[in-house]
């Protein structure tokens, strides 16, 4: 048996929406050591999941790699379209399990395009990969335009820069009990409108925090500066957003945000992708406080839902068997 074990992971925003730079995406985003998706492999066959978006992927993963078939079984998983790297994460879970199963190569950045994965960001293949912060290269505009490229024909974009996070850094994440964010054909209509629309002089104004405050703050370990950059990104982004989601932040991500960020445990705090999923930069020893200001925003905002606290992930999936 092989066991194939992988962290969420946050996504901060892209560097460059616009039509009018020649690089078009280019994400920002860090893994967390949890949630967990944990997926094991058996050779088979023929392809036995009772997981049903897992047994998809499974038999994509058995078509890729020419083998007979895989005993797939999920024993953890992620919360699905929230804004935690679901889709990916057990995409890439589980073709490495299968492969691990046959004694392959998983070559996950080679498959994932397979597998409809880096289309646009390649923060979730990079997190698989190696953990810890990354910042990808985007995709070349020419190819991309509004469009992706037909699925499979596109490359997982490129680690341009990748930092250990501090051990002591902690994430607090809120899960509000909400519509769960896009993804398959809504996404894809969506980013296609944004991306039609998006104003290149943002583009500028994200170069600039990510190139003078966030990457700074991450390489000199300052979770204080890393917060406040990460956050900036997010509302910058947002700004690009608006008009798809309902606001900078979609509803009600806007009032958790606010009432994190008037939290003296909490750094910056933004919406991970299409959300609902807010996060909060903090360290360690605020952990709890930050904690208590993240039920405090539910409550103030008028909704439930699920708060967690996450460290760092500065490794790779893990794979045993």
């Amino acid at each position: 048996m092989t066991r194939v074990a992988a962290g969420a992971r946050l996504h901060f925003g892209f560097q460059n929406l616009s039509l009018a730079h020649e690089r078009l995406y280019g994400s920002l985003g860090v893994a967390l050591d949890s949630p967990r998706v944990v997926v094991t492999a058996d050779p088979a066959d023929e392809v036995r999941c009772a997981h049903d978006a897992a047994s998809e992927y499974a038999r994509q993963a058995v078509e890729l790699l020419g083998v007979p078939g895989a005993d797939v079984t999920v024993e953890e998983a992620l919360p699905r379209h929230v804004g935690l790297g679901s889709g990916t994460q057990l995409a890439l879970t589980v073709v490495s399990a299968v492969a691990r199963a046959h004694d392959c190569d998983p070559a996950v950045r080679e498959r994932a395009p397979k597998l409809g994965r880096g289309g646009r960001s390649g923060v979730g293949v990079a997190a698989f990969e190696s953990g810890g912060f990354v910042l990808d290269s985007g995709h070349p505009t020419e190819r991309f335009t509004a469009d992706r490229p037909p699925r499979g024909e596109w490359s997982v974009p490129a680690v341009a820069a990748r930092h250990a996070v501090p051990e002591d850094w902690r994430f607090v994440v809120v899960l509000p009990d909400s519509e769960p964010g896009r993804s398959g054909d809504d996404e894809e209509a969506s980013m296609r409108s944004v991306v039609e629309r998006a104003d290149p002089t943002l583009a500028d104004e994200i170069a600039a925090v990510v190139t003078r405050r966030l990457l700074p703050a991450v390489a000199e370990a300052d979770a204080e500066r890393f917060g406040a950059a990460v956050a900036e990104v997010g509302r910058l982004n947002g700004a690009w957003y608006a008009d798809e989601q309902g606001g900078v932040y979609r509803p009600p991500v806007g009032e958790l945000v606010a009432e994190l960020s008037e939290s003296p445990a909490i750094a910056g705090a933004g919406q991970s992708s299409w959300g609902p999923a807010v996060y909060g930069v903090t360290t360690e020893c605020r952990a709890d406080a930050a904690r208590e200001a993240a039920h405090a925003a539910l409550s103030a905002a008028g909704v439930g839902g699920e708060v967690l606290v996450a460290g760092p992930r500065n490794r790779g999936a893990r794979i045993d068997g």
